[in-house]
């Protein structure tokens, strides 16, 4: 995709330069603390907004109530994200939009593109936005939500999908943001704050992480360079928050680690794959009609974590909803779809699998919705915990935690009862 410079899309931005319509109207805040500093600091927030739409981003960058929406959806949808509220009992002003960027996720991995996103937009917001409330005790923090996109191939078929970008920075990482003279003042600055993607943290980032003090003074006196902060981040950012990444202990599940293979190579794949056909083709007469198994994607067995598993693809139709995000599909995928597959195909393998798990991958998709529009989710469990569900052993949200859930690709956490919260059932 080209990079060429836009505009911030405004709902209701007249000739004048009235910013109103990225602005929250007052009496549509409930909390009547919050309402009071909208509306006190009404001509404060037009004021940001309007600077921010001043501001020249990479990509077509709105204002949004909603994030992930497609650019259609986002016309017409409503564009007023400047707002008060409360985030882990702090008072925090709010921006949300959607960014119309679109990342390789072959190029850039996750820790970078919430690095690009956080350079090019967010600090921009901040900019904007911290000077104008300087003054205002009330405000503990300030947060900022974007909706970027993301190009990966999902069964071999192209296919983008929303990410979702947070950051909040406390007032005092803000004051020392605004400080800033240099690359390395404004990556402390930065670092005393929290950045999530798709609701997880990253690790290395706020002053609770996993690294130690020590650890990331050595790192800020490193990336400190003279001169002036030019709105790039340094290199060394995106190399620290990899390698925090890459440090933290990661679990494999108990059967993989004590079998585990040393190299998996295509031909004990393919022994695998020939050893098991006839109950593999058996499975899929006996299960199509409950699995919407995919026809060009037969069962096939794959390397995973330095184990063997048996990747099972497939289709999940959600019944019509008004809004449905990535985390609630996977929610109702697993608990009305892939939960009531789990026995039968463990039936049909012939009791305990004698390789290391099954990779339930289904392409997730709302009744109505356009082919192309749906979300990839793949739940991968070992074979150990698969037993242990179909003995009642485990419950289904148990069952994901001992698993690794995907989607589109990034590994999430995923809790069954707060997805779901009020959304309609399959069919």
């Amino acid at each position: 995709m080209p990079r060429t410079r836009n505009y911030v899309a405004v709902v209701g931005l007249i000739a004048a330069g009235s910013a109103f319509g990225q602005v929250l109207s007052p009496p549509e805040i409930r909390d009547p603390r919050l309402r009071e500093l909208q509306q006190k600091h009404l001509p404060d927030l037009e004021r940001v907004a309007a600077e921010i739409a001043a501001h020249s981003f990479p990509y077509r960058l709105y204002f949004s109530r909603t994030l992930d929406l497609n650019e259609d959806q986002q016309r017409r949808s409503d564009q007023r994200s400047i707002r008060f509220d409360t985030f882990h009992d702090q008072t925090v002003l709010e921006i949300t939009a959607n960014y119309y960027a679109s990342y390789s996720a072959e190029l850039m991995p996750r820790e970078e593109r919430a690095s690009r996103t956080l350079a090019d937009v967010i600090t921009p917001m901040l900019k904007a936005a911290i000077p104008a409330l300087a003054n205002e005790v009330k405000v503990q923090s300030f947060a900022v939500e974007i909706s970027h996109h993301v190009r990966r191939k999902v069964l071999g078929v192209s296919h983008e999908s929303p990410e979702n970008i947070a950051f909040v920075l406390s007032s005092r990482g803000a004051r020392q943001l605004m400080a800033a003279t240099t690359p390395g003042e404004q990556e402390a600055a930065l670092m005393q704050g929290q950045l999530f993607v798709n609701r997880q943290l990253i690790a290395g980032w706020g002053e609770n992480d996993l690294s130690s003090t020590a650890e990331r003074s050595a790192t800020l006196a490193a990336a400190k360079v003279a001169g002036p902060w030019n709105g790039t981040l340094p290199p060394a950012l995106g190399e620290m928050r990899r390698a925090a990444v890459t440090a933290l202990p990661t679990k494999t599940p108990a059967r993989v680690a004590t079998q585990a293979h040393p190299e998996i190579s295509s031909d004990a794949l393919r022994s695998l794959q020939g050893a098991h056909q006839a109950d593999l083709d058996r499975l899929v007469r006996e299960l199509d009609q409950q699995a919407h198994f995919i026809a060009y994607a037969a069962p096939t067995f794959i390397a995973f974590r330095n184990g063997v598993y048996l990747q099972l693809s497939m289709k999940t139709m959600l019944s019509e909803a008004a809004t449905v995000s990535q985390y609630q599909a996977a929610a109702l995928a697993f608990d009305e779809h892939i939960a009531h597959l789990i026995r039968p195909v463990l039936a049909a393998l012939k009791g305990r699998p004698d390789f290391d798990g099954i990779d339930f991958s289904t392409s997730v998709r709302v009744a109505g919705a356009p082919e192309g529009s749906g979300t990839a989710v793949e739940f991968i469990f070992t074979a150990d915990n698969l037993s242990n569900y179909r003995n009642f052993d485990l419950t289904g949200q148990e069952l994901i935690k001992t698993g690794v859930v995907l989607i589109n690709g990034e590994r999430v956490g995923l809790e069954l009862q707060y997805a779901e919260d009020g959304l309609a059932r399959p069919h």
